[in-house]
Parts: structure tokens; sequence; C-alpha cells
């Protein structure tokens, strides 16, 4: 019986469905959108489209990107995902200056914070570590190929980030894992120093953020498919709060969405101070907003935004520089899903700080099209289109697969032994001939 419904799934798209990703740059020089194979770069100084340039020799994505990232300064940018490529951009120019390839497809990416290296995840849970910049001690790869320097064996990578002082690098895995590692000085030789791991999660870990104060230690956010938001001591591996969003949105859904499996948590984004957090989640069509006091080390509600009724958001971001909650609503490798239906829809809620949107008294607002940053320009170059109707009739299917397609995706599958033969013959992450 379970087979059977995992065959829908799969058959339905599910276990392939590609989220829509937004990125913004720290310093809000640009913000970045990813919809299936497709890379849309806003430049938010110039007011306009970025044309996107490639002198790596690689090619451009063919398939699902399922992550992009920003280096700590801005100066580059990766983005990577089920065509087995990695690459890497100069945001100066946006121009491709790396392409990497891997053996096998793609679920994270990160970027170092000196920006000398850029590491990545595959299917299979290894995480491998290329050189983009000249590093001390004689240790790079000549042919600068990929490093393995360590994994999640046999467990899909979910999120991979650094701490902000880039001692550490935190991965998280849909086997319900947090693992914290200590970020060697000299990575090619590996990472083989496990600092902690953030045991607690039920489901799968969907999304992890560091967060700090401005003076003071660090800590780690992390949301996942069992409906929860937590907040970690990751240097000790100590769970220091628990937000159970169940109940907290209960009332602003349809009795069949509260089930757990509907209400995975998507995505998180903390606040430049670390005192807010924004929680994007599977069936709700808006934001909700926790609170973050890491004095106390306590996760408390504040509200939920509401956005329009059939705007679910797949991604969030946001920059250092500007108050801005970029969120996206999108995904790719949909049944019967052409190019030209590659839309997303893009939205923006102003005054992302705790000061404004935790005041009893503020009714947060989330910004019409018309009132979006560079207006129509912007959101013709990030969204595909600006024609509503369109963007309905493609959205409308996209609406109904989120509702539990991030369920069905991580979640961990049983198979047959029948089944999984069938698999093996089928899959397409067989090493590539040089």
């Amino acid at each position: 019986m379970e087979d059977a419904a995992v065959e829908e799934a799969e058959v339905s798209g599910a276990a392939e469905f590609a989220p829509a990703l937004v990125a913004a740059h720290p310093l809000g020089h640009s913000v970045a959108v990813a919809v299936g194979p497709e890379l849309r770069v806003f430049d938010l100084k110039d007011g306009s489209a970025v044309s996107l340039s490639d002198n790596s020799g690689g090619g451009s994505h063919s398939d699902a990107i399922r992550a992009l990232s920003f280096s700590v300064n801005g100066v580059l940018f990766t983005s990577a995902g089920d065509d087995k490529l990695v690459k890497v951009w100069k945001t100066d120019s946006w121009c491709c200056i790396q392409t990497i390839t891997s053996e096998k497809r793609v679920s994270a990416v990160a970027i170092s914070n000196d920006g000398l290296y850029v590491t990545f995840a595959d299917k299979f849970g290894v995480i491998w570590l290329v050189t983009v910049g000249q590093s001390d001690g004689g240790q790079e790869s000549t042919d600068n190929k990929p490093v393995s320097i360590f994994g999640h064996y046999c467990s899909i990578i979910t999120s991979m980030k650094f701490s902000p002082d880039g001692r550490f690098i935190a991965t998280a895995d849909r086997d319900f894992k947090i693992r914290v590692t200590l970020f060697p000085k000299k990575p090619l030789r590996g990472a083989h120093e496990i600092q902690s791991f953030c045991l607690g999660h039920t489901e799968f870990v969907s999304c992890i953020a560091f967060t700090c104060l401005s003076e003071g230690p660090s800590f780690l956010l992390s949301g996942g498919g069992d409906s929860t938001v937590r907040l970690w001591d990751y240097i000790n591996g100590c769970l220091l709060d628990t937000c159970q969003i169940q109940d907290k949105v209960g009332e602003l859904l349809e009795p069949n969405e509260t089930e757990d499996s509907n209400l995975a948590i998507a995505d998180i984004c903390p606040t430049n101070d670390g005192s807010l957090v924004a929680v994007a989640i599977q069936s709700l069509n808006g934001i909700m907003l926790l609170a973050c006091d890491l004095i106390a080390k306590k996760l408390s509600f504040i509200k939920v935004i509401t956005i329009e009724k059939c705007y679910i958001p797949t991604s969030l971001a946001s920059s250092f520089s500007a108050d801005l909650l970029w969120t996206v609503m999108g995904a790719s490798n949909m049944p019967n899903q052409a190019a030209s239906q590659l839309l997303t829809r893009v939205k923006i809620i102003p005054h992302f700080k705790k000061d404004t949107l935790a005041s009893a008294d503020h009714v947060p607002t989330v910004l019409e099209d018309s009132e979006v940053p560079h207006g129509e320009k912007l959101l013709l170059a990030l969204q595909g289109s600006l024609d509503i109707a369109k963007q309905e009739e493609v959205l409308a299917s996209v609406l109904a697969a989120l509702k539990v397609s991030m369920y069905k995706m991580l979640v961990k599958k049983h198979y047959s032994e029948e089944r999984r033969e069938q698999r093996k013959r089928g899959r397409n992450d067989k090493k590539i001939k040089k």
C-alpha cells in the first residue's frame, strides 16, 4: 500500500518538485530568483535586469536549480541543481567564472566566509569542496577538482550554512539530523572534526539559518517537516527552545490542511539583529513572524502576515543593509509544465525589523506591485510575466502541489526490494564519463 502511494507521488511529479528560490545580495545591490533552469537577476542599484555571461567554459543550467548562495561580502554568488552543475558568478559583472561538474545532483551550496571555497552537497549526502581563490599553505588541488571533505552518507542534505565567524559549517538532512563540523584551515585535506549534532526534529530538517546578537555568541535556527522551528546552542548541540506552529496557524487553514504533513516549514529568514524570524509554511498563504530572544533563548509567536489567498511562499531572503523581506512563489518539474510556464510571483514585505513588525498597533503590509522597488521592470525580470491572468493560471497548479509536495519530496520513503531495483535501473545519478 505504501509503495503504491509513493509511486503515485512520483508519477504526479511530487518526487521531482522543485520550488522557486530567492536570494538577496547582503548589501542590497541585487536580488536573484531561480525557477527550473532559469536564473533571473535584477540589479537594484541600476534598476535593470542583469544579462548573465559565462567565461567558465561550462554549459548553462539545463535542469532545476536547487540552491543559491551569496558570499558574505556579496562578491560571489553560486547556483547549483539537478543538472549536476555548480556555477560560481562574480556579482560585479554577473559573469560565471567557474563551472564545476558534480557526479550526482546537487542539493545545497555555500561559500566560505573568506570567499576562497565553495562547498556543495550531492544527493547522496557527500559534501564536496572546490577552491575559488588562492589560499595559504600551498594545499590547493592543482586541477581544482572537487574534493570530498565529509558526508551524511545516503541522506539528502537539505541545507548548508557557514557560521557567522566562519569556524563551522552546519549541514541538515532529511533524516532529522543537523551536523556542525569544524571548518579547518586547510579544508582540502578534509573536515573530520565534528563539533556537535543537533538532534530533536522528528521529521526531515528543511532549512537552517545562523543568527546572532550584534555583539555576542551566535545561535542556529532550524525548521522541519515536524511543523517546528527550533533554536539551538550549536556549539554544544543543545536544544534551547521549540516553537510548534500548528496551533498558531490552524484557524487560518482549511480543516484538511492542518495535518503535520501539510505544515512543513519551507524556509526561515532571521533579521540582521536576530530578534525576528520570518517563517514560510507549506500550506500558509502568508508569513509567520516569531520573536527570537537570544538573551533569554526563547522563541515566541508574534503574528501572521497574510498575503493574497493563492500565494504560498516557497523561499525567503533579506539583506544586511535593507529592511525588505523578499518572498517568491513558484515551482518547476510540474506535470505537463512547459518552459513558457516557468512563472513566479514575487512579494515584498517592508520594514523587516522587530521594532516595527512586532508593534501591537502596527498592521504589517505587503507591497502592491506598483509599490515595489523599480516597479514593473523588476517584476517582469524576476517573475517572467506581468500578465496576472496568465500567472494565476500557471500558479494554480503550483498552489495545489505546494500543499503536499515538500513533504512527499523529503520524507524518508520505504520501498519493496522489487521497487528498489526498478528505481536503480531508471535513476539518473550515474557518473559522467569524461
